[in-house]
């Protein structure tokens, strides 16, 4: 099952052509179709750009040309990150339409290095709580036991690694905001 692979697997056997972007995208999606309504861990995502995407790739990669180290790796970037042309709201009703017209670098090199951006994790509004709760999206659950909280300030992207919606989670960290939803979701 391709969700069960790591970023690292991934990108090896898509660059060793084993595993094509396609395939990875298509795994991913499918995972977060199946537990994602469940845990609330991804708040937008847009599958034909997703595909597109993917197909891009497997394109390029056909024409013999390199797509970068990460190519074709599913990644879910942080709802408090900038993404160009796909909503970025800081977990707050304040910024709920807002849409950003470019990236943040560390997206924007994530994209250069040929990953697949699959959408925006969770986080508490402004990113400021050790929960990842918001009155926008509600609460995300922790992936081994839905009662529990998945922790925060990067908990949608710590649980939707830990289910395999994503091979890659981009977060931020101040005061342990990956470290402790890496350690609740593990």
């Amino acid at each position: 099952e391709v969700w069960r692979l790591s970023a690292a697997q991934v990108a090896c056997l898509i660059a060793q052509r084993k595993l094509s972007a396609m395939e990875a995208a298509e795994s991913a999606l499918a995972r977060l179709d199946a537990v994602n309504p469940r845990l609330n861990a991804v708040v937008d995502h847009r599958p034909s750009e997703v595909m597109a995407r993917a197909r891009s790739i497997d394109a390029a990669i056909a024409r013999g040309e390199d797509p970068g180290p990460l190519a074709g790796v599913p990644v879910g970037i942080k709802d408090v990150t900038p993404t160009a042309g796909i909503r970025t709201t800081f977990g707050s009703r304040l910024y709920a339409d807002h849409v950003p017209g470019v990236d943040a670098e560390v997206v924007a090199r994530l994209k250069a290095a040929g990953a697949i951006i699959v959408g925006k994790t969770n986080t508490p509004e402004f990113a400021a709580g050790a929960n990842t709760v918001n009155a926008l999206f509600g609460a995300t659950r922790n992936p081994w036991d839905l009662r529990l909280s998945a922790s925060g300030s990067t908990g949608g992207g710590a649980a939707a690694l830990a289910c395999g919606m994503i091979a890659l989670a981009e977060g931020t960290d101040f005061g342990g905001s990956l470290r402790t939803p890496a350690a609740f979701c593990g």
